[in-house]
């Protein structure tokens, strides 16, 4: 990516995103290709979304173990007897996407949505990972020591 940012969170989730991206595109075994994704960090989450046109909502499953956070989809299409397909363009069966988490997300509060073909999962950012304010003493106050 060519967002540079001094959040090691985002760092991370930019090595790790990147990463994956590497992966999907190497492996030749189009995991991840039927499920593009989008990532998206707010001040109190994570928001992934994914685009899965055309799955039954029942296929979809979201998991996590150990920090890696798995989304499993299928897509099925029949054929009546009398139906020939001559064009299929549309890639059919389980697709697979794995993105790894940082520690800094609480992995036991993740909340996912399916609506319009597009599955958002939230992952909320643990409270001593966001941003705080650090109040400044004044003259009068002591000074800290070295």
């Amino acid at each position: 990516m060519l967002l540079t940012s001094i959040d090691p969170f985002v760092q991370e989730f930019e090595r790790q995103f990147d990463r994956a991206i590497r992966q999907a595109g190497l492996s030749g075994r189009g995991e991840g290709a039927g499920m593009p994704m989008d990532g998206v960090r707010r001040a109190d989450d994570v928001v992934l979304r994914f685009d899965l046109p055309g799955i039954d909502p029942g296929s979809i499953e979201v998991t996590v173990d150990r920090g890696v956070l798995t989304v499993s989809a299928r897509r099925e299409e029949e054929f009546g007897e009398d139906e020939r397909v001559f064009v299929r363009e549309r890639t059919m069966g389980a697709f697979t996407r794995r993105v790894y988490l940082s520690e800094h997300l609480d992995a036991d509060a993740i909340e996912a949505a399916y609506n319009n073909g597009v599955l958002a999962v939230r992952i909320p950012v643990l409270e001593q990972a966001k941003p705080r304010k650090i109040a400044v003493q004044g003259g009068d106050q002591r000074a800290i020591k070295s």
